[in-house]
């Protein structure tokens, strides 16, 4: 059995090349082989987002707190809140983050293929991220 403290797994600030905005990230599980998953809680500003991405295992998302936007490459932009889960197949291109109004906490599950969890591409525009979200 091992614990880590909230103290011990303090939130750092998330890379600017891969996200707009004011996102916090805090490990909840780091790959250690055999094992490959890898787990985040990710806090979002209002307005704040990834980039555009894909993952070599896929993601699952659990949100948490607040409203979250995701969309997927040439689909509608959708809007998810609390105990809703978005699940993204393996190399499906995404992004999510925070509704324009309010900050949003999410759970990132995805496992490590060749050590690699994410393969990041361009920033999402502000036309696309504001696009109306779709029931």
């Amino acid at each position: 059995m091992k614990i880590e403290t909230l103290r011990e797994r303090a939130a750092r600030r998330a890379p600017e090349d891969y996200f707009v905005g004011e996102v916090w990230m805090q490990t909840v599980a780091a790959p250690e082989a055999p094992s490959r998953l890898s787990a985040l809680t990710v806090s979002f500003a209002p307005g704040a987002r990834t980039a555009w991405h894909t993952h070599p295992a896929g993601q699952t998302l659990l949100i948490l707190s607040g409203r979250c936007r995701v969309q997927s490459r040439g689909g509608p932009v959708r809007e998810l809140g609390p105990g809703d889960v978005v699940r993204f197949a393996p190399g499906e291109e995404h992004w999510h983050g925070a509704a324009p109004d309010q900050p949003m906490t999410h759970l990132a599950m995805q496992e490590a293929v060749d050590g690699v969890t994410a393969h990041w591409l361009e920033q999402v525009s502000q036309d696309d991220y504001l696009t109306p979200p779709q029931d």
